[in-house]
């Protein structure tokens, strides 16, 4: 007989995509995100298909006998619920701002951590939140990244024998490829920060949990998910650098600069997938073969430098006077 945790992953897909269906059948009064000056589609789309991956994922866990994942999932829900109301009335980022750094205080204070090392992650959590909700800009960006990323630590976890966590991230995996299936480009949906900004908590979690249950060493989690990490990183950097208000919406980071100089938001995607999974696959030797971890982390910052160095070089020769 099949366990009932190897069938939630097709309960959260499934979930997901009759959540979607149901809501598209509803267009009209979903919340829709409209084009500006600062975004990089061209017609209204609703904002909400967060909602199907946390259905998914909310079902999906009825599944899995983890008890420690429910109070991972009963923290994401309530980050679902404050960025569900941005989405539908909107509110003001410092309040928004310290809403994650309350709930992911509270979390890991509960989960044992105090002192610096309380202060110090606490920070980590918040920033990854962030920048996941920072990248998901474009369409199948941010969806991508969630079943190439939670898929890589399911994989990590399952061959280290850590059967919990890796059910849990199998769960985040369908419910993501649930969403792909509407927001894939063209797209018909966005994830809106419903889905971006607990995708990012989970992600900081449950690479941590990973690092102290001695899964998988602090590298891993870094290089499965340095895409976005080290794009939002820098760009957030080079903005501080010159002054600019970080808090305001904005088309610089580097993705979206690939869009505004005629890339496809098809050919921006499958090219980010491609380097999602060759970090992925990085970073799952750095686990294999430890020895190397540090000359693959110092690979992987110099390919991210001329990847960057290219794009700057390309954004600003289309902008000198001919």
């Amino acid at each position: 007989m099949i366990s009932s945790e190897w069938i939630a992953p097709l309960v959260a897909f499934l979930t997901c995509v009759v959540t979607l269906a149901g809501l598209l059948r509803r267009r009209h009064a979903l919340p829709m995100d409209r084009p500006n000056e600062r975004s990089l589609h061209q017609v209204e789309v609703p904002r909400v298909g967060g909602l199907g991956i946390m259905a998914g994922i909310g079902i999906g866990s009825l599944l899995l006998d983890a008890r420690d994942f429910a109070w991972v999932l009963v923290a994401a829900g309530v980050l679902a619920g404050v960025s569900l109301w941005d989405d539908l009335r909107g509110v003001p980022a410092l309040i928004r701002l310290l809403a994650h750094f309350a709930i992911a205080f509270v979390f890991l204070l509960t989960d044992g951590l105090t002192g610096w090392a309380l202060i110090l992650v606490t920070l980590l959590v918040v920033w990854m939140t962030n920048l996941y909700n920072f990248m998901d800009g474009a369409d199948g960006l941010a969806g991508g990244m969630a079943v190439i990323g939670f898929g890589t630590l399911a994989l990590a976890a399952w061959l280290n024998g850590a059967n919990a966590l890796a059910v849990s991230c199998a769960v985040i995996v369908a419910a993501s490829l649930g969403f792909l299936v509407f927001n894939f480009p063209p797209a018909r949906l966005f994830m809106g920060d419903v889905g971006s900004i607990p995708l990012g908590f989970l992600a900081a979690v449950l690479g941590i949990h990973g690092i102290r249950e001695q899964v998988w060493p602090w590298t891993f989690p870094l290089l499965v998910f340095s895409p976005f990490i080290f794009d939002a990183s820098v760009t957030l950097a080079k903005r501080v650098l010159q002054g600019e208000r970080v808090w305001q919406a904005h088309r610089m980071h580097y993705y979206q600069r690939l869009v505004l100089m005629g890339f496809s938001h098809r050919k921006l995607a499958l090219m980010a997938y491609g380097l999602m999974l060759g970090f992925a696959v990085s970073a799952l030797v750095a686990w294999a073969f430890p020895q190397y971890a540090g000359w693959l982390l110092a690979l992987s910052a110099a390919t991210y430098f001329l990847i960057f160095l290219a794009i700057d070089w390309r954004w600003y020769a289309a902008r000198e006077p001919q």
